[in-house]
């Protein structure tokens, strides 16, 4: 166990000095993900240990530069595991599978990354260690940071350690076969969704629907025997395949297109086969035409398209988010990473340093914080005092400044008389003070 806190942290501060981008790095095994990397780099990979683990309390805190296969490892000695099936795509470390938010073929009837973060260790752009979460599932004081950091591609902070819930591994496991087109197997794997059936993952790839089957043995038994289908021996080298994309599917040559949809769509009328994953809401598709051919496709039916490997990032790897949302983004950069340090331009090439320091919203939320507000006492003056004589063009505008001068004094009348009534109820109420006795001659009056 390294705990290499305190020397990231003079780290950090010595790049906020120099106002020098940081670019964060685990195991490198996502670098592909994302717009390409920028900034010096900081290396978390000698950050590591498990801090705390109590099996019978199902959650484990572990440092973020930990090898997921070692997290793995320890939890599979106490018949536990990750529920959400992260990919590793090689060495990978804790803080990059939070940091990149995927999840694997369980991820729709198990969950994803961001239900699992119970907690977050972290430093932001200030140098300052943040703690936010905790180590139990009912955790509910101030704001859910903790999971906010999941799928930020590090660009709001440096995660140092990070709190996970964990479930046992399933009694019995069984995967199965069938054959079906893509339209029946939507329709198939949507209808199974509604049904008490312990479908754990289904994958759909060239007319072949393969499911898993997880759970209690009693259980695992009864849905073989409803659903039918042939018994894939290797079952486990399938899935795995499927999760860390070694699947025949993911070796061609193109770029890789990751479609997240509502789980009933019908098949996109995109040229090539996908390969269909959680029920029909995820689908893998190869395609090298413009980006906003796929994005188009997708929207239209309610889900987003993401440039997941290779291709043209020249017009971004995300699906474009409405002006609102980029608005709470840049709010949310600027509040934990003001200078931009961290991972420029990696989510989003808008969020930049420039964008996370003169942004026209920040200008402008600067200029309203710095205007006086002006008192009751002010307000109450200016609506006495008569108005300006105004040209007979701006009449307008003089008719709406006396109804607001009116408004004005009516509230501040309004305010005046509750505080008078205020006044008398509190004389009232109060017993008179008893009189004084005639102090004798001789007598100080004071004490």
């Amino acid at each position: 166990m390294n705990d290499l806190t305190e020397q990231l942290r003079e780290r950090v501060l010595a790049s906020a000095t120099d106002k020098q981008p940081l670019r964060i790095r685990g195991g490198g095994t996502k670098d592909f993900y994302g717009n390409a990397p920028a900034g010096e780099l900081l290396d978390t990979t000698g950050h590591t240990g498990i801090v705390a683990y109590e099996p019978t309390e199902l959650v484990v805190t572990v440092r973020a530069g930990t090898r997921l296969a070692e997290l793995e490892a320890a939890l599979a000695e106490q018949g536990q595991m990750l529920a959400f099936e992260p990919p590793h795509f090689g060495q990978a470390t804790v803080g990059g599978c939070v940091a990149s938010g995927l999840s694997g073929p369980r991820r729709a009837s198990a969950g994803a990354v961001r239900d699992f973060v119970l907690g977050v260790k972290m430093l932001d752009g200030k140098g300052e260690v943040l703690n936010f979460g905790g180590q139990v599932m009912k955790n509910v004081a101030g704001y859910d940071v903790s999971r906010l950091m999941t799928g930020t591609l590090g660009t709001l902070g440096l995660l140092l350690e990070v709190s996970l819930k964990v479930l046992p591994i399933p009694a019995a496991e069984a995967t199965l076969r069938l054959e079906l087109p893509q339209d029946k197997s939507i329709d198939t794997m949507n209808r199974w969704g509604g049904q008490p059936l312990p479908v754990s993952a289904t994958c759909w790839h060239d007319d072949l629907l393969t499911l898993r089957l997880s759970g209690a043995r009693a259980a695992v038994l009864a849905a073989r025997e409803k659903l039918g289908g042939e018994a894939v021996a290797d079952a486990a080298a399938f899935w795995e395949s499927v999760r860390e994309q070694r699947h025949g599917h993911f070796t061609g040559e193109g770029a890789l297109w990751r479609l997240s949809l509502p789980s009933k769509s019908a098949p996109l009328d995109l040229p090539g086969a996908p390969l269909i994953e959680w029920g029909g809401a995820l689908r893998w598709l190869t395609f090298d035409g413009e980006a906003s051919v796929v994005r188009a496709a997708a929207v239209s039916v309610g889900g987003h398209a993401t440039l997941f490997r290779g291709g043209d990032k020249e017009g971004g790897v995300f699906q474009p988010l409405p002006e609102p949302l980029k608005q709470l983004q840049r709010k949310l950069k600027r509040a934990f990473d003001p200078q931009g340090l961290f991972n420029p331009g990696r989510l989003t090439r808008t969020l930049g340093p420039d964008d996370a320091t003169t942004s026209p919203i920040s200008s402008a939320t600067r200029r309203r914080a710095a205007k006086p507000r002006p008192s009751c006492a002010s307000a109450c003056t200016a609506a006495s005092a008569p108005p300006p004589a105004q040209p007979t063009s701006c009449s307008a505008t003089s008719s709406t400044g006396r109804a607001a001068a009116s408004t004005s004094s009516s509230r501040c009348s309004r305010a005046a008389a509750i505080r008078s009534r205020r006044g008398r109820t509190s004389t009232a109420a109060s017993p008179a003070a008893p009189a004084r006795p005639p102090v004798p001659p001789g007598w100080s009056t004071t004490a």
